[in-house]
């Protein structure tokens, strides 16, 4: 039995679908490379929940704490 295949993550402004893609999000004048979902059109990037209530939270904690 197989598993149904997800619908690719679409931009809402060009209605294209969204590609892999290494960016760097910076905070705090810190950068971190990080490969996310891009529009390959208008350069929109996709930031799941997931990451940014978990992963990007803990390291806005620790970049304040320094």
């Amino acid at each position: 039995m197989s598993t149904p295949e997800k619908p690719p993550v679409m931009c809402a402004l060009c209605n294209r679908a969204l590609v892999p893609t290494q960016v760097n999000v910076a905070y705090l004048g810190n950068a971190f490379p990080v490969e996310l979902l891009k529009c390959p059109t208008c350069g929109q990037v996709f930031i799941p929940e997931d990451l940014a209530l978990g992963k990007m939270v803990e390291v806005e904690k620790q970049l304040e704490d320094k």
